[in-house]
């Protein structure tokens, strides 16, 4: 990986101390209801959800081909075999005597059968069936239940629904489920240069595009947003809005106005309705984010720079969400790539590099970093595959290195 040194910056905490203090600001949203499974993609479960029945329900075949009984087929030689009958996909199940039975995939298995061969490994002659040597026994059979059994935990509590989960359990035959309900996050701007995208931009601003970046995260995450547009940086226009959102919802999230600048007001203006419980952590980009209290509430603020944004978000701001909606969440695994470039950074905090993928000799996979290096720069993260990884005890990394590296698509799952 590179040299490698221990100490963290005087006044910072490290990403890991972040998490563990921000676990204990917030407690899972109580609200559980049930929705039908069209409506329940992306809830979090409130409790497991045992199967009510086995799955498959009864043995069927996997293939086309012919039901036997594997006592039936001599042991090294083929065996021929009549043909007593065939089943397809909803027939009844038959029973099967000394013989072969035709199957379709899909069709219950008949009574007596054990084994399925498959119809490209046959023979046909008149009314019988060869049967190749060296069958295995239960060959292309599926069980009842072997895929989920009936009482069996099929998806449990905390588990944040995807499509396939929603499949699983129509499959089960269920209709509804119990979930949490979405933890509800005010989303606040804040900047004097700020302006709407559409209306005229003047001489000294730029067009807000923090929101419409934290509208998707939060979405993804599995909350619901209320957008209450761009603060001014005055400290008693966010003391009058920040508590008056605490009311409506169970989180609020800013960004901009919490590193050191004399406008930057938002710490201040935390302190003051409530408590600032963390403030400065060892990351780059995202040092400045500020966490703690509004009326109660818990606050997330995160730096005005973009690229900081969507570090901090994906990296502290996820796992409170997930805490709060009652997610059981992990961190997302970091894949090893080979590095594409050398770089040297601060010991004591963990840095996040913007990387492509490009294939490379002998079936490597090389990271390429992106040339926009700033923490503004928003076509950095558009125009990239992920992030690289580099742990506080780093100094350096050398080109032809392997490092961790975690995909876009594995942090906005």
């Amino acid at each position: 990986m590179g040299a490698r040194s221990g100490q963290v910056h005087s006044g910072l905490i490290t990403l890991a101390e972040a998490g563990e203090r921000v676990a204990g600001l917030v407690h899972p949203v109580a609200d559980i209801h049930e929705l039908p499974l069209t409506a329940a993609d992306s809830h979090v479960l409130a409790s497991d959800v045992a199967a009510p029945r086995d799955l498959p329900p009864f043995a069927h075949s996997a293939v086309d081909g012919y039901a036997v009984r594997f006592g039936d087929l001599a042991a090294g030689a083929e065996t021929v075999l009549p043909v007593l009958g065939h089943s397809a996909a909803g027939d009844a199940p038959a029973t099967l005597g000394r013989g072969a039975w035709r199957i379709f995939t899909g069709a219950p298995t008949p009574e007596g059968a054990d084994t399925i061969v498959m119809q490209e490994d046959v023979a046909l002659r008149d009314e019988e069936v060869v049967l190749p040597a060296g069958v295995r026994r239960g060959a292309n059979l599926r069980l009842a239940g072997e895929d989920v059994a009936r009482g069996q935990v099929a998806l449990p509590a905390g588990h944040r629904l995807r499509p396939q989960d929603l499949g699983l359990l129509a499959a089960l035959g269920l209709q509804r489920v119990s979930v949490c309900r979405k933890p509800r996050v005010a989303l606040f701007s804040t900047g004097n240069e700020l302006t709407e995208p559409g209306q005229p931009l003047g001489p000294a601003s730029i067009y807000d595009a923090n929101r419409a970046m934290l509208r998707a995260l939060l979405a993804r995450a599995g909350a619901e947003t209320a957008d209450l547009g761009i603060l001014r940086d005055e400290p008693a226009e966010l003391e009058r809005h920040l508590p008056e959102a605490a009311g409506a919802c169970d989180l609020i999230v800013t960004s901009g106005g919490v590193s050191v600048g004399e406008a930057d007001h938002v710490k201040d203006a935390v302190a003051a309705c409530g408590s600032l419980d963390l403030w400065r952590i060892a990351i780059k980009p995202g040092k400045p984010l500020a966490i703690g209290k509004v009326a109660g509430t818990p606050f997330i603020g995160l730096p005005g720079n973009p690229v900081a944004v969507f570090v901090g978000f994906c990296f502290v701001a996820r796992a409170l969400l997930a805490r709060l909606a009652g997610e059981a969440f992990a961190p997302p695994v970091a894949l090893p790539v080979t590095l594409g470039f050398s770089h040297r950074k601060k010991p004591g905090r963990r840095e996040f590099l913007r990387v492509s993928l490009e294939p490379a000799d002998g079936g490597r996979v090389v990271a390429r970093r992106h040339p926009g290096e700033g923490a503004g720069s928003l076509a950095s993260l558009a125009q990239s595959d992920g992030l690289v990884m580099l742990a506080e005890d780093v100094e350096r990394v050398e080109e032809g290195s392997i490092a961790p590296f975690l995909p876009y698509a594995g942090l906005l799952a």
